[in-house]
């Protein structure tokens, strides 16, 4: 039935279009993170918590999984620009709109298949640790 009435649409003149982020008309106007949340990872592939490489660094910034919130690209766009809180950038690039601390590596996939890759984001976590740390204090 779609095709068809497509057809007599075209045949008449009528443009149809396509939302781009049609979750906006139900309401998913914005994102708000939960008040625990100290590290927010922004990922196409959204990793899960109990990834080894994930605990490890967030054992290492002292965070538990439920102190981290995952978004997509698409749903950094929607947070606040009042928002702070650190963040970290698996395998996008896309520069945060909010303050705090921002790290950046390969996806996963990319991090355990090179040294250097994974070496350079520990050296990110050392250097930004005290500020890291102090957040959580608050």
């Amino acid at each position: 039935m779609a095709p068809r009435r497509d057809w007599l649409l075209q045949q008449m003149g009528i443009t149809q279009w396509t939302l781009r982020r049609p979750t906006v008309l139900q309401g998913e106007i914005a994102v708000t993170l939960p008040a625990q949340t100290r590290l927010v990872i922004v990922a196409a592939s959204l990793p899960t918590a109990h990834d080894p490489l994930i605990g490890d660094v967030l054992h290492s910034l002292s965070l538990r999984p439920e102190q981290v919130y995952p978004l997509t690209p698409e749903q950094t766009a929607m947070l606040p620009t009042s928002t702070h809180c650190h963040s970290w950038c698996l395998g996008v690039d896309v520069t945060p709109a909010w303050t705090g601390v921002q790290l950046s590596s390969p996806a996963l996939d990319a991090l355990y298949a090179n040294p250097s890759a994974k070496r350079a984001l520990w050296q990110q976590i050392s250097e930004h640790l005290p500020l890291l740390a102090a957040s959580e204090a608050h």
